[in-house]
């Protein structure tokens, strides 16, 4: 099958525009948080003066509050224009996704690149909709940044010319498994990462900061608001990513003539699957530390990124379709 070399470059065009996209938008990220932080400490310094001020009778205590709201409404703007930059790279990386399944004229998830393609596309749409939704720009720091160096990886490390893929590849099934696998594991990695922020709050309680680490986190939402996240995209993460291993057995039978080889990928997907159940399990469980389940979701998170790069990439196996090995 030939190559549509128009839609390959197309494809490779528009992943690089989103790269640079969500950069700027990593960038103004940054400004928004900066301009939250500085908006959070007058506030906590206007109120230990506010008792002073009240007490003298104070006009002054108007003028600060009046002060406040035009801080917070410049803060917002730069929130408006990263949320809008967010969309136009989602929109973009959509469009790479596609044209490289044209340009291949296949489901394009036949190889390593394409699989981190699908997967950061999928989980850059989750994050932009829970963020809009729940109005927590602040966390974009915190998400686009890994985002940019997974997708620089993609674009250099792990980037591959449009091909036809194996015989092994070439079956109904593919699109089915894969994809259904890559959505698990992407919302999944999204669950880790707002589980990891809300270890990270937990040793610095909203209001109660302190230091570098606590002058850092001080913008992020409250510990609360963090787990509650957390936990509904990992609802959203087991019985999808359970699905896709399903799907799998079901495509190895047909291929192999067996449901289950314990191949490397299979194990470190299975592994990967049952600590997002212990996970669930540990939040729901009365007894258990929050915080110690949440380091359960933290391990899942990377047994993800582990099977999705070393596995792929260094340990031979039956799953070893990266083009990397």
């Amino acid at each position: 099958m030939l190559v549509n070399t128009t839609m390959a470059e197309l494809s490779d065009l528009t992943f690089r525009t989103a790269f640079i996209v969500y950069i700027v938008a990593l960038i103004l990220a940054f400004i928004y948080y900066g301009r939250v932080n500085s908006v959070i400490e007058a506030r906590r310094e206007a109120l230990a003066e506010q008792k002073v001020l009240v007490g003298a009778g104070g006009p002054e205590v108007v003028e600060k509050q009046k002060s406040d709201e035009d801080m917070i409404a410049n803060a917002r703007k730069w929130a408006g224009m990263t949320q809008a930059l967010v969309w136009v790279g989602v929109a973009l990386h959509l469009v790479a996704f596609v044209t490289r399944g044209l340009a291949a004229g296949r489901f394009p998830l036949g190889n390593l690149y394409e699989y981190i393609l699908f997967m950061t596309a999928v989980i850059m749409v989750v994050a932009a909709v829970v963020v809009q939704r729940k109005n927590w720009h602040t966390v974009w720091p915190w998400l686009l940044f890994p985002m940019v160096i997974a997708m620089f990886l993609n674009s250099t490390v792990f980037h591959m010319q449009a091909a036809p893929v194996v015989p092994a590849l070439q079956s109904y099934w593919m699109p089915v498994h894969v994809s259904t696998v890559s959505i698990g594991a992407s919302v999944g990695l999204v669950s880790g990462a707002f589980a990891l922020l809300y270890l990270l709050r937990m040793r610095q309680p909203r209001g109660e900061e302190h230091g570098f680490l606590g002058a850092i986190l001080r913008p992020l939402p409250d510990a609360k608001t963090l787990d509650q996240i957390a936990y509904k995209t990992a609802v959203v993460t087991l019985p999808l990513f359970g699905i896709g291993i399903v799907f799998g057995a079901i495509w190895a039978e047909v291929a192999w003539g067996r449901f289950w080889g314990w191949d490397a990928k299979e194990t470190v997907s299975m592994i990967t699957w049952i600590l997002y159940a212990a996970y669930l399990h540990a939040r729901a469980t009365a007894g258990w530390k929050s915080a110690a389940a949440a380091w359960i979701n933290v391990f899942a998170m990377a047994m993800t990124i582990f099977n999705m790069t070393y596995v792929n990439t260094v340990i031979a196996g039956l799953h070893s379709y990266a083009g990397l090995n």
